[in-house]
């Protein structure tokens, strides 16, 4: 598996698939690819193109796309067998930064997405009464 990017300085990065026998060590083709971004100094991703050992265009997983997101945003666009997606259809209400941010910096007025988790009420304390119990 390889991977191909082009970033906003119009330079070109390149990552490839690192397999290990510890198979949750393998480090993905946009691994590589983000890496080398960075170590190149280079700006933002602006294409990627992922492909298997046939050449074929390959849709990254989550994992990857999550580190897409960061090295491009969600208007970076992915070769696809159809032609080129938007990062951001393949990753919706994607979590980033901006996330981060909001509940650093303003934690007690942080609204969850409507979409995303809802955290389940804390349960009862430790000798105190619980409906399923009586």
């Amino acid at each position: 598996m390889g991977a191909a990017g082009l970033a906003a300085n119009g330079a070109i990065v390149t990552g490839c698939n690192v397999e290990n026998a510890s198979f949750g060590l393998t480090l993905c083709a946009e691994c590589g690819l983000v890496s080398a971004l960075h170590a190149a100094g280079a700006a933002r991703l602006i294409a990627v193109s992922v492909v298997a050992g046939d050449g074929e265009p390959l849709v990254p997983c989550g994992r990857c796309r999550q580190l897409l997101l960061e090295a491009g945003g969600p208007g970076l666009l992915l070769d696809s067998d159809g032609g080129p997606r938007q990062l951001g259809e393949l990753l919706p209400d994607a979590f980033t930064g901006t996330d981060l941010a909001e509940r650093r910096d303003n934690p007690s007025h942080y609204t969850p997405h409507p979409t995303r988790y809802t955290p389940r009420p804390p349960p009862n304390p430790p000798g105190g009464s619980s409906d399923c119990c009586r």
